[in-house]
């Protein structure tokens, strides 16, 4: 009896907190659109502080939607299997880049005129502007709170997330097959059009293996210690590629 008198009043609580997730998910949509335009094409200058504020503002968007830590995957209960789990991963990757540099079949993708520069600026950008400006928003926006938003089953939230991830790369990838001799013989003569897709299908499949570190580790550190592998090493090898 005192069950069925409890049913009814929660019948709305759970409309009113779909509809919380719904609207907060439609507004971190809105915000990372916006936000890819001004840190690629507006304001680049302010590529890692605008970045680092973004993920402190889609956080909290979660977290006023209802949303947990554990959710987010920052709790701290799941903290050190994370950074076990996020250790392998920057050792795996670091041992299949060595395998890849070592192959003459497979060196050329690291042969990209964008790592081309000094030292300094590959320090710059393999220590600072990747972990700080990419991954941490990238993993707290893909990982973390559009997967807790979208809900449902682990894979529609994988694959819903890393769609989203692919499209995000779009911007960004216009006028990599002009520094990239890889991608620039993968795509032959379509030019931007075929780089974009190819940018989108690559990133998308790269996000769902990103949620798969993430499931592994149960913390947003494992995926953001394995993006900043995958990144900052690929910097790092291509700097040295480019420069010898």
């Amino acid at each position: 009896m005192a069950t069925a008198l409890r049913t009814p009043p929660e019948r709305p609580r759970l409309a009113g907190r779909t509809l919380r997730r719904r609207l907060g998910l439609f507004s971190v949509i809105a915000i990372l659109a916006a936000s890819n335009v001004v840190s690629n094409r507006l304001w680049p200058e302010a590529y890692i502080p605008w970045n680092v504020g973004v993920a402190v503002l889609l956080v909290g968007v979660a977290l006023c939607c209802g949303v947990t830590w554990a959710d987010l995957g920052l709790s701290r209960a799941t903290l050190r299997r994370g950074l076990g789990i996020g250790a392998i991963a920057l050792v795996g990757v670091a041992a299949l880049f060595l395998i890849a540099l070592a192959v003459p079949a497979t060196r050329e993708a690291f042969d990209d005129t964008r790592a081309a520069g000094t030292l300094g600026a590959a320090l710059f950008a393999a220590l600072v502007r990747i972990p700080i400006g990419t991954a941490l928003l990238e993993e707290t926006a893909f990982r973390g709170v559009l997967p807790a938003l979208v809900g449902g089953s682990w894979w529609r939230r994988t694959l819903v997330s890393s769609g989203l991830f692919g499209l995000w790369h779009v911007l960004p990838s216009m006028g990599m097959a002009s520094a990239n001799a890889a991608v620039a013989s993968s795509v032959g003569g379509w030019g931007t059009v075929a780089t974009s897709a190819l940018a989108v299908v690559a990133t998308a499949a790269a996000g769902v293996l990103l949620c798969v570190w993430r499931r592994w580790g149960g913390h947003l550190v494992t995926p953001i210690l394995a993006h900043v592998a995958t990144n900052s090493l690929g910097v790092l090898i291509a700097w040295w590629f480019v420069s010898h």
